[in-house]
């Protein structure tokens, strides 16, 4: 294993940050919400969905393994 001073690689730090726009962009999507306080299809149905893959993603980012290239 390759020693380089960071403790993921670039592949986890890439997933990561997908996770965190996923995590980000489904708030936005629980915020547009038309619906009164936010009981409509995008509060209760495709936000929190955004959100749960996002942390999933997160989650994987953390526990996979990097790859080495030798």
């Amino acid at each position: 294993m390759k020693k380089n001073g960071f403790a993921f690689g670039k592949s986890n730090y890439t997933f990561m940050i997908i996770g965190i726009v996923l995590i980000l962009g489904g708030f936005v999507i629980m915020s547009m919400d038309s619906a009164e306080f936010g009981f409509g299809v995008l509060g209760l149905t495709v936000g929190p969905l955004v959100v749960m893959s996002g942390f999933v993603l997160e989650f994987f980012a953390i526990l996979r393994r990097p790859v080495d290239n030798k």
